[in-house]
């Protein structure tokens, strides 16, 4: 069987592909590339997917293949990236909300596009691997997608909006490994990826790089009204954001809200932070649609451990009832919703009350 492992030029997917070598699979790498032609080279800083150290991370993929002499190929992804990822990033920010662009890169870019245009570069596989700490198990003749083993680095929340019908053509090897246990792997196999660093984010420098709009003034209020300081776009801010924000109070203040329409930015005490429930839409379900009413775990950011909640449908939205009150929920961030180690799907977050 032919595999096409997605190389970063990290640890996780290096083993990947070693593993998997180790087999006895027939193992191709293919790293993309998404760094845009026209990206002034003085942007961003290394040590993140998009930036402009994307030229050593190729040659790294590139000289670990040489090493365990597989092919390799590099795919041009960054106009699908550009118009796929960079857009809804700019537009969710343009219309108060905050997006996570690791979920859109993996659900359009990495297990779609990248594929696919391998393909039509004339590549053969018969499955794509990645280093996502994740499983994919196949029970009573359904494949599901669930948590990692190692739970601190438990990839499963950003990998809800796959396709179903595609997750039978999905391998993830390291879903049932720790990550010292992959580190310990590569150090054993002398592998140059061992000590590498994690990358942090999607982009590691100001998102202000990246938005390119124009500075306009506003007020940052209280809810009731009053002024405490001003700011320069409410883009530049994020729901929760306690540090940075430029104004003295006699209490700690949070980013409470923000407001599109009269360009201010809303703050109030740690209390005020909390709701009690969210609006979710465009749902992709990756296993059975629950019914209403049921009690499930849900996530709704990333390094959260799975919590309480139940759910009501409302046409093609669903409401999600918190049993403990959450703080600092974002529109435009992900809610996940998992029935023990099972991920069942998730949604963007458009209210929170």
């Amino acid at each position: 069987m032919k595999i096409l492992v997605g190389l970063s030029g990290g640890v996780d997917s290096s083993v990947t592909a070693l593993l998997l070598k180790k087999q006895g699979y027939d193992v191709i790498g293919a790293t993309m590339s998404i760094w845009g032609k026209n990206n002034n080279e003085h942007l961003g800083q290394k040590n993140s997917c998009y930036g402009p150290d994307e030229i050593e991370h190729i040659n790294q993929a590139k000289n670990f293949a040489s090493e365990i002499n597989i092919p390799f190929y590099v795919i041009d992804c960054r106009e699908k990236y550009e118009k796929i990822v960079l857009e809804n990033f700019k537009n969710e920010y343009k219309n108060a909300r905050t997006p996570n662009p690791c979920i859109f890169c993996n659900a359009y870019i990495k297990f779609d596009a990248l594929p696919i245009l391998a393909k039509k570069e004339g590549i053969k596989f018969d499955k794509f691997a990645t280093g996502h700490y994740a499983r994919i198990v196949e029970e009573n003749g359904e494949f599901l997608l669930k948590r990692g083993l190692d739970k601190k680095k438990d990839q499963s929340y950003f990998l809800y909006r796959l396709k179903k019908e595609n997750l039978d053509k999905i391998l993830f090897p390291l879903g049932n490994y720790k990550k010292e246990e992959i580190r310990k792997i590569a150090k054993e196999n002398c592998l140059k990826s061992a000590e590498k660093r994690d990358s942090q984010d999607f982009y590691a420098g100001s998102y202000a790089d990246l938005l390119k709009f124009k500075k306009k003034e506003g007020n940052i209020i209280l809810q009731n009204g009053e002024i405490l300081g001003k700011h320069e776009g409410f883009w530049n801010y994020t729901i929760g954001q306690r540090k940075g924000l430029g104004i003295g109070y006699k209490e700690p203040l949070y980013v409470l809200e923000l407001k599109k329409e009269t360009n201010e930015v809303i703050v109030g005490s740690a209390d005020e932070t909390l709701k009690k429930s969210i609006i979710v839409k465009d749902v992709n379900w990756l296993a059975c649609k629950p019914s209403s009413k049921t009690k499930l775990k849900a996530k709704i950011r990333s390094t959260q451990e799975p919590f309480d909640v139940t759910i009501d449908f409302i046409d093609k939205k669903i409401k999600v009832n918190f049993l403990d009150m959450q703080k600092s929920v974002a529109l435009g961030q992900s809610a996940v919703f998992y029935d023990n180690d099972t991920l069942l799907g998730g949604g963007i977050i458009s209210e929170a009350f």
